[in-house]
């Protein structure tokens, strides 16, 4: 059996995801031979419409482009895996959601005229084709798209953390920082994978990891922040920073800036 044909995409995003893989050279060249690689943009130049096994695609839906291809991608890939905060939640330029597009390109562009094709919003790709995987992160993490696609390759279906960073700050003992320093710190909503370095360095979580999904309590969070004083546009800010699309979010921040 030959090796599994993988092709890098993107949609709207800075590709940071592709510059965290093309970063690890460590083990770089051992883990990208395990597949044929039909495109990495970043890497080369190349294009292919093709058919593949696997389609990692970074950057959220945001044009009639983007639009296009992410339903081309979708039909020419056997498993599609969603990279990073754009692909997943739309990114941070998500927190724009609700606003006036025509606004949006005033302030911009000053001009009003829909420039790129702009869809008015900016979508995660499972709000437009079904994704099997999503590996969260701005950017992601290397290792975690390494045990990814390695188990792939392996035909083994990958495990992603489904627990907020909260667990990862109690098993290395770092104390709480809601609890002993009253920080606006989003760890118990936002999700597992990066060890939680910023607790480790006594700095609050601004949940660039995006949301646990389907089972963050953002509601509780917030009350919790304010019951500590702290400002609900502030914190719904800080929410919605990568994860405004996330189902309860949108609401609540229509609310609190209402």
């Amino acid at each position: 059996m030959g090796k599994l044909r993988a092709a890098f995409y993107s949609l709207t995003g800075c590709q940071g995801e592709y510059l965290t893989i093309l970063g690890m050279e460590d083990i770089l060249l051992d883990l990208l031979s395990l597949v044929d690689i039909a495109e990495f943009k970043l890497a080369s130049s190349k294009e292919y419409d093709g058919k593949v096994d696997i389609a990692f695609v970074e950057g959220s839906v945001s044009t009639e482009r983007d639009l296009e291809y992410i339903k081309r991608i979708r039909g020419n890939s056997k498993i599609l895996v969603a990279l990073g905060d754009c692909a997943v939640w739309g990114g941070i330029q998500a927190s724009t959601s609700g606003q006036d597009p025509k606004e949006l390109m005033r302030s911009v562009y000053k001009t009003e005229k829909n420039l790129y094709g702009f869809l008015g919003e900016h979508k995660g790709i499972s709000e437009v084709v079904p994704v099997d995987y999503e590996i969260q992160g701005c950017p992601i993490e290397g290792k975690e798209f390494a045990r990814v696609l390695i188990d792939l390759v392996r035909d083994v279906k990958p495990e992603l953390p489904d627990y907020p960073v909260c667990i990862e700050c109690k098993v290395r003992e770092i104390p709480c920082l809601i609890v002993e320093r009253g920080l606006p710190c989003l760890g118990p909503i936002t999700v597992a994978g990066c060890d939680a370095r910023c607790p480790s360095y006594n700095t609050a979580c601004i949940g660039c990891r995006g949301p646990i999904r389907d089972e963050a309590n953002v509601a509780g969070e917030l009350e919790m922040l304010l019951r500590k004083g702290y400002d609900r546009e502030r914190i719904l800010d800080l929410m919605s920073l990568f994860g405004a699309r996330y189902k309860g979010l949108r609401s609540l921040i229509e609310g609190g800036k209402s």
